[in-house]
């Protein structure tokens, strides 16, 4: 159990507890946090409760903490629990601090940020890399953006949240540090899809071709996980490839306004919709593999381990 270090006695709130929120809430609990959450959904609360948490039954009694922590699922989503009818920023009495940790665009951050600042809030963006059990496993890495102070007062928690804790600069750089992140392991996904099928198809079992990977100077973490969803024909989503698309629209969207060009990146993304148009909208983006195999003639009952 990660613990926090100094005298940081900070209320905490946060809001969202999907899957990913939960674990993340669950490590500043363990590390001895003070924490009140909320979720739309209120029954999603009720295992952090169960650890510790105080659930609250409206944002409202949310803002009453120091920090308070988002986790959701889309910029829309950032706007609304923050400006909307009864976000955070519009209590009689805000927080001191708003950190979120989604992945949404740069844009729709620094509409908020802009808010925050009207509203006398400082506000950090800390988006995270990890599926939630590689965060719960302590792999995560967060790189967070916005005024220095505000990062070093945050940064006692980050840390109870992932080992690796980053500063970016002092506004929407994390942002686009994590949609590069993305793209990233989308394109490696079609990678290893692609190569795992050629050696298939040419005989070599595939837990075979993933382990010689794994040791050999490719082997990572991902390569681990993400050969072995390949192997078992495994899609339980730890990303889905609805999700990964709007990834790849807004890195593809910042690539565009850079004036940066991304090949690669562009084919994938056309790979991931149309594993979409196959059905595999809301699996894990390993189904890649799925699309590639078919693609090159293999049938189901042609795969084997």
């Amino acid at each position: 159990m990660r613990t926090m270090s100094g005298t940081h006695s900070e209320r905490l709130g946060w809001l969202g507890t999907g899957r990913m929120g939960t674990v993340m809430a669950r490590s500043l609990l363990d590390g001895g946090a003070e924490v009140s959450v909320w979720n739309r959904t209120a029954a999603k609360t009720v295992p952090l409760v169960e650890q510790g948490a105080r659930a609250v039954g409206t944002i409202d009694e949310l803002a009453d903490a120091d920090i308070v922590f988002v986790m959701v699922s889309a910029g829309a989503d950032l706007i609304a629990v923050t400006t909307g009818e009864g976000g955070l920023l519009r209590a009689g009495r805000p927080p001191r601090v708003v950190v979120d940790c989604s992945t949404v665009s740069a844009e729709a951050s620094a509409e908020v940020r802009a808010a925050a600042e009207a509203a006398g809030v400082a506000f950090l963006a800390a988006p995270i890399s990890g599926n939630p059990q590689m965060v719960a496993d302590g792999a995560g890495a967060i790189v967070a953006s916005g005024p220095r102070e505000t990062y070093d007062l945050v940064l006692p928690y980050l840390r109870l949240i992932a080992p690796t804790v980053v500063h970016a600069g002092p506004g929407e750089q994390s942002r686009l540090v994590k949609i590069c992140h993305n793209l990233m392991l989308g394109m490696i996904t079609q990678a290893l899809a692609e190569v795992t099928a050629l050696a298939e198809k040419g005989g070599v079992p595939r837990a075979a071709f993933v382990d010689f990977i794994n040791g050999s100077v490719l082997g990572s973490t991902f390569i681990r996980h993400k050969g072995r969803a390949l192997v078992e024909r495994d899609y339980t989503p730890t990303f889905n490839n609805r999700m990964l698309r709007k990834d790849f629209d807004l890195g593809l969207g910042a690539s565009r306004a850079l004036e940066v060009p991304m090949p690669v990146s562009a084919l994938v993304h056309q790979l991931i919709q149309t594993a979409i148009g196959h059905g595999f909208a809301e699996q894990d983006y390993a189904a890649l593999y799925e699309v590639e195999a078919r693609a090159a003639g293999m049938r189901p009952e042609d795969f084997a381990v």
